[in-house]
């Protein structure tokens, strides 16, 4: 992406200044205001250029080589156009310069959180033995506040009028206690908790249908141009214009789509499952360092973490790690975490050492190269009253007596289509107003739309995987599968047949059976 110095002025906070244009895939010639020039011009958000915006999508469709880097800037400049058309057309609202500003900066760092890979970084995490739970966006929180004390920009940003706790706020969204604050709308704007919509999803579904090569049928102006901020109920809300109600559902529709064609996609999935399990084996060999002299907890010690029986430790909160970082805890320290980006591949790879996580975690990497993956073996429809837990322990137990099949060797993944709020219809939460009362929101009943929209909101499904290359085994996974659909009361699963490029009925067992790092895969 080009940058370079427009000569249009950008009022900001009472002062005229120049601003910096980008020339946009997406979006165009853009202009961002010249404190968004200091914070892209940083090593931390710089890092977003090294993070794919979609994971491991970019090793089934080649042209998904986008990052978070170009994304940002496009949700700052969305940010920007919808808060800008409010202020215009409701001056009574009383929208500062500093309050556009302030959106502005919160559109562009929103995603800073983010770790390798994206959105799977987070599913690792999550199945690591992590003491504490973790999301992106409190990460992108601690690394604004990080970016901005160690590029000594506070002063900056207060000559600006910015605040920094409301930037957080403005990235992240704000809950229903907060939303009779004046100017709560302000919050609703890159990250909308009521609805789902926002300057963000408009952004990416457009700049993802764009690299993946899939046509994304919505007209986002539109909603930019119709959009007012009216108190309903006594909360500040973004509200719609009536007409633009199936402009939105072919927004919802978009997501579903990118989600069922590319991010859902089985092949995806399959790669997903992998690059966990070797970050799983590579968990406490691949180290980053963070400040000097830090005190941390859940971090692995400088003897390789583990006691002189071999048993996995984990350092507590008193001891001194050497500021080396296992990869479920760099997220711990900002400065360690600024380096964390999707090279983690290669590093993995070019590692040294012939400890059998590492070397199984350097198989499995190999193998996606290669194309050798995880074989998929079918799926069948989600119900409620089945979780995944119970399904699995079902496939267990109707494995065929004297099959090597193991539990390490299956996976169950549970993927879901949907609107953006779960079962519910997220159209139902958004309020409309009309030509003749533009003050006045209220809900659009599903008669006053259309006939012919979407009963159902969700779909879910189960979909079994094999972790290994022999194709009896891979016939014993299939069998169990039906068997337990069918003693669950369960849709019978769509199965595959053994792929044509794997050997058939090899005998010398591959599989990922060996324990991961005390857990299992």
């Amino acid at each position: 992406m080009e940058g370079v110095y427009g000569s249009s002025t950008w009022p900001s906070c009472n002062v005229e200044v120049e601003g910096k244009v980008f020339n946009d895939a997406v979006h165009g010639a853009i202009t961002l205001p010249p404190l968004c020039v200091r914070i892209i011009d940083t090593p931390q958000f710089q890092r977003l250029r090294f993070l794919k915006m979609v994971g491991s999508c970019y090793f089934v469709f080649p042209a998904a080589a986008h990052n978070r880097f170009e994304h940002s800037l496009g949700v700052c400049h969305l940010a920007g156009q919808l808060v800008r058309a409010i202020q215009s057309r409701q001056p009574e609202l009383k929208i500062t310069n500093e309050d556009v500003l302030s959106v502005e900066v919160a559109g562009l760092c929103h995603d800073l959180g983010h770790g390798p890979f994206s959105h799977l970084w987070e599913e690792f995490v999550k199945k690591s033995p992590r003491e504490k739970e973790w999301s992106h966006e409190e990460a992108s929180k601690m690394m604004f506040e990080y970016l901005v004390n160690v590029n000594n920009l506070n002063e900056e940003l207060e000559n600006y009028g910015i605040d920094i706790q409301n930037i957080k706020k403005l990235m992240c969204g704000i809950g229903s206690k907060q939303r009779q604050e004046e100017k709560a709308f302000l919050y609703e704007i890159v990250a909308n908790k009521r609805t789902g919509v926002d300057v963000d999803k408009w952004d990416y579904f457009l700049r993802d249908g764009h690299n993946l090569g899939i046509k994304v049928n919505f007209d986002y102006n539109r909603l930019v141009k119709f959009s007012r901020a009216i108190k309903v109920d006594g909360e500040w809300q973004i509200c719609v214009r009536d007409k633009e109600c199936n402009n939105l559902y072919n927004m919802f529709h978009a997501r579903e789509r990118l989600h069922r064609t590319a991010y859902q996609h089985r092949v995806v999935k399959v790669i997903d499952s992998m690059l966990i399990d070797a970050f799983l084996y590579a968990d406490e060999h691949i180290k980053y360092r963070g400040k000097d002299g830090l005190k941390v907890g859940g971090c692995v010690p400088d003897d390789g973490g583990r006691d002189q029986s071999g048993s996995r430790r984990l350092a507590h909160t008193w001891d001194v790690c050497g500021t080396q970082y296992a990869l479920r805890n760099v997220c711990n320290d900002m400065s360690a975490y600024t380096n964390l980006v999707d090279n983690v591949f290669h590093r993995i790879l070019l590692a040294e050492g012939e400890h059998p996580d590492i070397r199984k975690a350097k198989e499995i990497l190999e193998n996606v190269l290669k194309r050798k993956l995880y074989v998929y073996v079918g799926q069948t429809q989600h119900t409620e009253k089945i979780s995944e837990d119970k399904l699995m322990d079902a496939i267990l137990n109707s494995i065929p007596t004297g099959s090597s099949l193991k539990k390490n060797d299956l996976g169950l993944q549970v993927v879901k289509f949907d609107y953006g709020l779960g079962k519910e219809n997220p159209v139902e939460y958004t309020r409309f107003y009309s030509k003749n009362f533009p003050n006045d929101a209220r809900a659009m009943r599903e008669e006053e739309i259309s006939s012919m929209l979407p009963q159902r909101f969700q779909e879910r499904r189960f979909r079994l995987i094999y972790k290994s290359y022999q194709e009896k085994e891979f016939n014993d996974a299939e069998k169990a599968f039906k068997d337990a659909c069918q003693k669950l009361n369960m849709q019978e699963p769509s199965v595959d047949s053994w792929p044509s490029h794997l050997p058939h009925m090899m005998h010398h067992h591959t599989s990922g059976s060996v324990a991961l790092n005390g857990i299992g895969v």
